[in-house]
Protein backbone atom coordinates (compact mmCIF):
# COMPACT_ATOMS: atom_id res chain seq x y z
CA UNK A 1 0.00 0.00 0.00
CA UNK A 2 1.11 3.75 -0.51
CA UNK A 3 2.48 5.63 2.11
CA UNK A 4 -0.21 8.44 3.36
CA UNK A 5 2.22 11.08 4.09
CA UNK A 6 1.56 14.90 4.96
CA UNK A 7 3.43 17.81 2.70
CA UNK A 8 6.83 17.49 2.88
CA UNK A 9 7.12 21.40 3.05
CA UNK A 10 4.74 21.34 6.01
CA UNK A 11 7.47 18.80 7.19
CA UNK A 12 10.32 21.17 6.64
CA UNK A 13 8.34 24.16 8.46
CA UNK A 14 8.08 21.96 11.34
CA UNK A 15 11.46 20.47 12.10
CA UNK A 16 12.48 24.34 11.48
CA UNK A 17 10.34 25.91 14.01
CA UNK A 18 10.02 22.76 16.25
CA UNK A 19 14.27 23.28 16.46
CA UNK A 20 14.20 26.90 16.76
CA UNK A 21 11.16 26.80 19.14
CA UNK A 22 10.05 30.19 17.60
CA UNK A 23 8.06 30.52 13.88
CA UNK A 24 9.75 33.91 13.65
CA UNK A 25 13.36 32.51 13.60
CA UNK A 26 11.92 29.61 11.44
CA UNK A 27 10.47 32.13 8.92
CA UNK A 28 14.02 33.68 8.73
CA UNK A 29 15.83 30.44 8.39
CA UNK A 30 12.73 29.11 5.49
CA UNK A 31 13.01 32.65 3.54
CA UNK A 32 9.28 33.18 4.03
CA UNK A 33 6.77 35.40 6.19
CA UNK A 34 5.81 34.07 9.95
CA UNK A 35 2.03 33.52 8.95
CA UNK A 36 3.56 31.33 6.01
CA UNK A 37 4.92 29.09 9.20
CA UNK A 38 1.53 29.13 10.83
CA UNK A 39 -0.12 28.25 7.73
CA UNK A 40 2.32 25.39 7.50
CA UNK A 41 1.83 23.93 11.12
CA UNK A 42 -2.35 24.27 10.99
CA UNK A 43 -2.05 22.18 8.04
CA UNK A 44 0.34 19.67 9.44
CA UNK A 45 -1.94 19.49 12.60
CA UNK A 46 -5.09 19.29 11.10
CA UNK A 47 -3.51 16.50 8.89
CA UNK A 48 -2.48 14.68 12.31
CA UNK A 49 -5.44 15.66 14.15
CA UNK A 50 -3.26 17.04 17.39
CA UNK A 51 -2.07 20.30 18.39
CA UNK A 52 1.80 20.25 17.64
CA UNK A 53 3.18 23.73 19.70
CA UNK A 54 1.13 25.16 22.70
CA UNK A 55 2.25 28.44 24.07
CA UNK A 56 3.49 29.21 27.73
CA UNK A 57 3.25 32.45 28.39
CA UNK A 58 5.24 33.96 25.73
CA UNK A 59 7.46 30.84 25.37
CA UNK A 60 6.38 28.72 22.47
CA UNK A 61 6.78 24.71 23.09
CA UNK A 62 6.13 21.26 21.88
CA UNK A 63 3.40 19.32 23.02
CA UNK A 64 3.78 15.44 23.68
CA UNK A 65 2.30 14.82 19.92
CA UNK A 66 5.25 17.54 18.87
CA UNK A 67 7.68 15.60 20.79
CA UNK A 68 7.43 12.66 19.79
CA UNK A 69 7.46 13.80 15.73
CA UNK A 70 10.04 16.29 16.26
CA UNK A 71 13.17 13.63 16.47
CA UNK A 72 11.47 11.35 13.59
CA UNK A 73 11.18 14.21 10.77
CA UNK A 74 14.46 15.74 12.39
CA UNK A 75 16.23 12.19 11.36
CA UNK A 76 14.32 11.58 8.28
CA UNK A 77 14.84 15.04 6.55
CA UNK A 78 18.93 14.00 7.42
CA UNK A 79 18.40 10.89 5.49
CA UNK A 80 17.17 12.53 2.57
CA UNK A 81 19.93 15.39 2.64
CA UNK A 82 22.76 13.05 2.97
CA UNK A 83 21.29 10.90 0.27
CA UNK A 84 20.64 13.75 -2.11
CA UNK A 85 24.68 14.49 -1.47
CA UNK A 86 26.04 11.69 -1.97
CA UNK A 87 24.31 11.21 -5.17
CA UNK A 88 25.61 14.40 -6.18
CA UNK A 89 29.12 13.77 -5.19
CA UNK A 90 29.03 10.25 -7.22
CA UNK A 91 27.95 12.45 -10.00
CA UNK A 92 30.66 14.59 -9.57
CA UNK A 93 33.19 12.00 -9.20
CA UNK A 94 31.97 10.38 -12.53
CA UNK A 95 33.42 11.98 -15.84
CA UNK A 96 31.14 14.11 -18.09
CA UNK A 97 30.85 12.79 -21.42
CA UNK A 98 31.05 15.05 -24.15
CA UNK A 99 30.13 14.46 -27.69
CA UNK A 100 31.59 16.88 -30.21
CA UNK A 101 32.25 16.57 -34.09
CA UNK A 102 36.06 15.82 -34.77
CA UNK A 103 37.11 19.06 -35.84
CA UNK A 104 35.03 21.30 -33.86
CA UNK A 105 36.52 19.71 -30.74
CA UNK A 106 39.99 19.70 -32.24
CA UNK A 107 40.02 23.75 -33.35
CA UNK A 108 37.48 25.30 -30.62
CA UNK A 109 36.79 23.20 -27.34
CA UNK A 110 40.14 21.42 -26.78
CA UNK A 111 41.97 24.75 -26.63
CA UNK A 112 39.46 26.26 -24.33
CA UNK A 113 39.67 23.18 -21.95
CA UNK A 114 41.81 24.22 -19.75
CA UNK A 115 39.79 27.16 -18.18
CA UNK A 116 36.73 24.49 -17.91
CA UNK A 117 39.41 22.71 -15.28
CA UNK A 118 40.02 26.16 -13.52
CA UNK A 119 36.87 26.53 -13.27
CA UNK A 120 35.44 23.31 -12.07
CA UNK A 121 38.48 21.03 -10.95
CA UNK A 122 36.76 18.66 -9.53
CA UNK A 123 34.57 17.97 -12.40
CA UNK A 124 36.17 15.26 -15.00
CA UNK A 125 35.62 15.20 -18.56
CA UNK A 126 35.55 12.71 -21.00
CA UNK A 127 35.78 13.84 -25.02
CA UNK A 128 34.14 11.57 -27.71
CA UNK A 129 35.20 13.12 -31.25
CA UNK A 130 32.24 11.22 -32.46
CA UNK A 131 30.83 12.49 -36.10
CA UNK A 132 27.53 10.87 -36.18
CA UNK A 133 24.87 11.84 -34.64
CA UNK A 134 24.15 9.60 -30.77
CA UNK A 135 21.38 8.30 -29.05
CA UNK A 136 21.31 8.96 -25.47
CA UNK A 137 19.28 6.41 -24.73
CA UNK A 138 21.72 3.89 -25.71
CA UNK A 139 24.84 5.55 -25.45
CA UNK A 140 26.86 6.84 -22.29
CA UNK A 141 27.26 10.39 -23.60
CA UNK A 142 25.76 13.10 -21.46
CA UNK A 143 26.34 15.81 -23.68
CA UNK A 144 26.46 16.68 -27.06
CA UNK A 145 27.97 19.12 -29.50
CA UNK A 146 25.60 19.44 -32.88
CA UNK A 147 25.96 20.91 -36.23
CA UNK A 148 22.54 21.74 -37.37
CA UNK A 149 19.54 23.87 -37.74
CA UNK A 150 18.04 23.44 -34.35
CA UNK A 151 15.91 21.26 -34.71
CA UNK A 152 16.09 18.28 -31.63
CA UNK A 153 13.09 17.06 -30.20
CA UNK A 154 12.71 15.93 -26.96
CA UNK A 155 16.20 17.03 -26.18
CA UNK A 156 17.62 20.62 -24.31
CA UNK A 157 19.04 23.04 -26.79
CA UNK A 158 21.70 25.34 -26.06
CA UNK A 159 22.24 27.59 -29.12
CA UNK A 160 26.11 28.33 -29.01
CA UNK A 161 27.53 29.44 -32.17
CA UNK A 162 26.86 30.30 -36.13
CA UNK A 163 29.48 30.30 -38.78
CA UNK A 164 30.45 31.61 -42.31
CA UNK A 165 32.23 30.31 -44.77
CA UNK A 166 35.35 32.26 -46.71
CA UNK A 167 38.93 31.33 -48.25
CA UNK A 168 41.73 31.03 -46.37
CA UNK A 169 45.36 30.75 -47.15
CA UNK A 170 48.82 30.25 -45.45
CA UNK A 171 50.89 33.08 -46.12
CA UNK A 172 53.63 30.87 -47.00
CA UNK A 173 51.47 29.70 -50.29
CA UNK A 174 51.59 33.38 -51.95
CA UNK A 175 55.11 33.50 -51.78
CA UNK A 176 55.76 29.73 -52.99
CA UNK A 177 53.17 30.46 -55.76
CA UNK A 178 54.84 33.40 -56.62
CA UNK A 179 51.12 35.01 -57.93
CA UNK A 180 49.54 38.08 -56.45
CA UNK A 181 46.25 37.13 -55.01
CA UNK A 182 44.46 40.53 -54.67
CA UNK A 183 40.89 39.89 -56.84
CA UNK A 184 38.83 36.55 -56.72
CA UNK A 185 39.83 35.50 -59.86
CA UNK A 186 43.38 35.27 -59.08
CA UNK A 187 42.72 32.16 -57.49
CA UNK A 188 42.67 30.13 -60.98
CA UNK A 189 46.22 29.75 -60.16
CA UNK A 190 45.78 28.30 -56.79
CA UNK A 191 44.65 25.02 -55.67
CA UNK A 192 41.35 24.64 -54.31
CA UNK A 193 40.80 22.56 -50.98
CA UNK A 194 36.72 21.55 -50.55
CA UNK A 195 35.43 20.80 -47.38
CA UNK A 196 33.46 17.67 -48.76
CA UNK A 197 31.85 18.83 -51.72
CA UNK A 198 32.20 21.75 -54.25
CA UNK A 199 28.69 23.32 -53.78
CA UNK A 200 30.42 26.22 -51.07
CA UNK A 201 33.13 27.13 -53.41
CA UNK A 202 30.82 27.47 -56.49
CA UNK A 203 27.79 29.65 -54.85
CA UNK A 204 30.96 31.73 -53.40
CA UNK A 205 32.16 32.08 -56.94
CA UNK A 206 29.31 33.35 -58.28
CA UNK A 207 28.99 35.85 -55.68
CA UNK A 208 32.50 37.01 -56.08
CA UNK A 209 31.54 37.29 -59.97
CA UNK A 210 33.78 34.86 -61.03
CA UNK A 211 32.79 32.20 -63.54
CA UNK A 212 35.53 31.15 -65.50
CA UNK A 213 37.26 29.18 -62.46
CA UNK A 214 36.06 25.16 -62.37
CA UNK A 215 34.71 25.03 -58.71
CA UNK A 216 34.85 21.49 -58.65
CA UNK A 217 39.07 20.87 -58.67
CA UNK A 218 41.31 20.64 -56.40
CA UNK A 219 41.33 17.98 -53.26
CA UNK A 220 38.32 17.16 -51.04
CA UNK A 221 38.27 16.63 -47.24
CA UNK A 222 35.93 15.11 -45.46
CA UNK A 223 36.61 16.30 -42.32
CA UNK A 224 36.92 20.07 -41.61
CA UNK A 225 40.15 19.94 -39.24
CA UNK A 226 42.05 18.21 -42.36
CA UNK A 227 40.72 20.84 -44.40
CA UNK A 228 42.30 23.56 -42.07
CA UNK A 229 45.54 21.41 -42.20
CA UNK A 230 45.93 21.22 -45.26
CA UNK A 231 45.11 24.99 -45.64
CA UNK A 232 48.16 26.04 -42.94
CA UNK A 233 50.62 23.67 -44.95
CA UNK A 234 50.53 25.71 -47.90
CA UNK A 235 48.46 23.26 -50.15
CA UNK A 236 46.00 25.49 -51.70
CA UNK A 237 42.93 28.10 -50.71
CA UNK A 238 40.35 26.64 -48.20
CA UNK A 239 37.06 27.70 -48.08
CA UNK A 240 36.66 27.18 -44.18
CA UNK A 241 34.64 27.55 -41.57
CA UNK A 242 34.73 30.53 -39.38
CA UNK A 243 34.77 28.81 -35.95
CA UNK A 244 37.13 25.96 -37.10
CA UNK A 245 39.55 28.26 -38.10
CA UNK A 246 39.68 30.93 -36.43
CA UNK A 247 42.79 29.61 -34.03
CA UNK A 248 44.83 29.46 -36.99
CA UNK A 249 43.63 32.76 -38.08
CA UNK A 250 44.50 34.29 -34.48
CA UNK A 251 47.88 32.94 -34.43
CA UNK A 252 48.80 33.88 -37.92
CA UNK A 253 49.06 30.94 -39.76
CA UNK A 254 46.28 31.42 -41.79
CA UNK A 255 44.84 34.70 -43.45
CA UNK A 256 41.85 35.75 -45.28
CA UNK A 257 42.74 36.97 -48.53
CA UNK A 258 39.17 38.55 -49.42
CA UNK A 259 36.52 39.70 -47.12
CA UNK A 260 33.33 38.37 -48.78
CA UNK A 261 31.56 35.78 -46.31
CA UNK A 262 29.25 32.94 -47.22
CA UNK A 263 26.71 32.66 -44.51
CA UNK A 264 25.02 29.30 -43.86
CA UNK A 265 21.97 28.17 -42.06
CA UNK A 266 23.32 25.88 -39.64
CA UNK A 267 24.98 26.57 -36.21
CA UNK A 268 26.70 25.01 -33.06
CA UNK A 269 24.10 23.35 -30.46
CA UNK A 270 24.84 22.12 -26.94
CA UNK A 271 21.59 19.44 -26.71
CA UNK A 272 21.22 17.27 -23.82
CA UNK A 273 17.84 14.94 -22.40
CA UNK A 274 15.61 17.40 -20.92
CA UNK A 275 15.26 14.69 -18.22
CA UNK A 276 19.53 14.97 -16.88
CA UNK A 277 19.43 18.88 -17.72
CA UNK A 278 19.91 20.26 -14.09
CA UNK A 279 21.86 17.57 -13.17
CA UNK A 280 24.97 19.73 -11.76
CA UNK A 281 27.48 18.46 -14.08
CA UNK A 282 25.58 19.08 -16.58
CA UNK A 283 24.81 22.33 -15.61
CA UNK A 284 28.31 23.56 -14.76
CA UNK A 285 29.41 22.32 -18.34
CA UNK A 286 26.60 24.21 -19.85
CA UNK A 287 26.90 27.48 -18.01
CA UNK A 288 31.06 27.49 -18.92
CA UNK A 289 30.37 26.42 -22.57
CA UNK A 290 27.91 29.18 -22.76
CA UNK A 291 30.08 31.71 -20.97
CA UNK A 292 32.94 30.56 -23.73
CA UNK A 293 30.68 31.57 -26.58
CA UNK A 294 29.64 34.86 -25.21
CA UNK A 295 33.62 35.72 -24.30
CA UNK A 296 35.00 35.25 -27.91
CA UNK A 297 32.26 37.85 -28.65
CA UNK A 298 30.52 35.34 -30.65
CA UNK A 299 26.92 34.68 -29.52
CA UNK A 300 24.10 36.82 -30.11
CA UNK A 301 21.07 34.82 -29.19
CA UNK A 302 19.53 33.60 -25.80
CA UNK A 303 20.42 31.10 -23.88
CA UNK A 304 18.02 28.47 -24.76
CA UNK A 305 16.49 28.00 -28.05
CA UNK A 306 14.13 25.02 -27.33
CA UNK A 307 15.11 23.61 -30.72
CA UNK A 308 13.95 26.46 -32.63
CA UNK A 309 16.10 27.10 -35.61
CA UNK A 310 17.31 30.79 -36.10
CA UNK A 311 15.26 32.64 -38.90
CA UNK A 312 17.22 33.95 -41.80
CA UNK A 313 18.53 32.33 -45.14
CA UNK A 314 21.82 31.46 -46.43
CA UNK A 315 23.70 33.95 -48.68
CA UNK A 316 26.85 35.83 -49.00
CA UNK A 317 27.99 39.38 -46.92
CA UNK A 318 31.19 41.30 -46.75
CA UNK A 319 32.92 40.56 -43.30
CA UNK A 320 34.87 43.42 -41.40
CA UNK A 321 38.22 42.67 -41.55
CA UNK A 322 40.42 40.28 -44.25
CA UNK A 323 43.13 38.69 -42.18
CA UNK A 324 40.74 37.87 -39.16
CA UNK A 325 37.92 35.42 -38.07
CA UNK A 326 34.65 37.57 -39.13
CA UNK A 327 33.66 36.80 -35.20
CA UNK A 328 29.95 39.01 -36.33
CA UNK A 329 28.80 36.28 -38.46
CA UNK A 330 29.18 33.59 -35.25
CA UNK A 331 26.62 33.17 -32.79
Amino acid sequence: MPRRLPPLNALRVFEAAARHLSFTRAADELFVTQAAISHQIRSLEDYIGQKLFRRNRRALLLTDAGQSLQPAVSKALDIIHTAIKDIAREDRAKPLTVSALPSFAASWLVPRLGRFRERYPDIDLRIDPLPDIIDFRQSDVDVAIRYGRGQYPGLRTDRLLEEDKFPVCSPQLLQNIGHKLTEPADLAHYNLLHDDGHLDWRTWLLAAGVDNIDPTRGTVFTDSSMLIRAAVEAQGVALARSVIAEGELAAGRLIRPFDLNLSTEHAYYLVCPQETAGRPNIVAFREWIIDEAMGGGHRKGGDETGGRESSGSAGVRAGRKPNRPDSSAID
